[in-house]
């Protein structure tokens, strides 16, 4: 019952925050410490739930997703579907081959509670930075974005190799920075998220399946079930509210979780 429990809490946590700025990473090692959850099974839990994750955005994007492989014609308001695959690919390139090369140091490194709340709070101030600094809007959706603009994004997504820094806070943040509007942003984000995360988990799962048991079945079914539909209601409510909200609270939620958990680090 305790596995089960553990599941579902990482399950909700995985979904709340995978697409939301806020570092899923980050609060998955934090949580994970907090449960007393850590080690090779919890890594590869991690994994298993993020491809629930990432199935919610295929479901969100599907007629996109087609468009984009040739398979349905997608036009935007003018009747011309501008976004195509070389964006995309400009846009997962960058810190694809940079997690391929960093890969060992990062692992080894950075996965820790204390470097993730740098990463948070780093990160925070990024998101202020990009919402504080954004210039006119060039791009008011996806299909206005320029092969410039996405590899701009794709570079900045570098940043969230760090964990706790946040992919999704990176590419809004750096969307904006760009040109690009909260539209336009959010959704180019959370479109790259789908090859980004299939590329980084399915290389993780390639090195740790061996951890998997038909014992840990329902364990690992529970938390990617629960991660899926959870990612799935938080992306389509996140969806309708940052225009209104902007980064700013979710940057300033980053510093409330740092420094509570530091405090906690601190006494432990």
């Amino acid at each position: 019952m305790q596995d089960i429990l553990t599941a579902i809490v990482q399950g909700i946590v995985e979904g709340l925050t995978e697409f939301l700025p806020v570092s899923s990473t980050g609060h998955l090692i934090l949580a994970g410490k907090l449960l007393g959850f850590t080690g090779e099974k919890a890594d590869t839990f991690e994994i298993v739930i993020q491809l629930g994750a990432i199935l919610a955005i295929a479901v969100i994007y599907w007629r996109r997703i087609l468009g984009l492989l040739g398979l349905m014609k997608k036009a935007d308001s003018s009747g011309n579907a501008k976004l195509n695959l070389i964006h995309v690919i400009l846009a997962c390139f960058p810190a694809m081959a940079l997690g391929l090369i960093l890969h060992s140091f990062i692992k080894t490194h950075l996965f820790s509670p204390y470097t993730v709340l740098v990463g948070l709070v780093l990160g925070g101030g990024f998101m202020l930075f990009g919402q504080k600094r954004q210039p006119k809007v060039q791009a008011e959706g996806m299909d206005q974005l320029s092969y410039k603009q996405a590899l701009q994004i794709g570079l900045f997504q570098c940043l969230s190799l760090w964990p706790g820094f946040s992919r999704s806070g990176t590419t809004i943040a750096g969307g904006l920075l760009v040109g690009g509007s909260y539209r336009a942003a959010t959704n180019f984000s959370f479109l790259i998220a789908i090859p980004m995360m299939v590329a980084a988990s399915g290389y993780e799962l390639l090195k740790s399946y061996h951890t998997l048991t038909a014992a840990d079945a329902g364990f690992f079914a529970t938390g990617f079930i629960v991660s899926f539909a959870v990612a799935l209601l938080a992306v389509i409510t996140f969806l309708k509210l940052l225009e209104r909200l902007k980064l700013a609270p979710f940057a300033y939620y980053r510093f409330v979780i740092a420094a509570v958990f530091f405090i906690y680090l601190l006494t432990t």
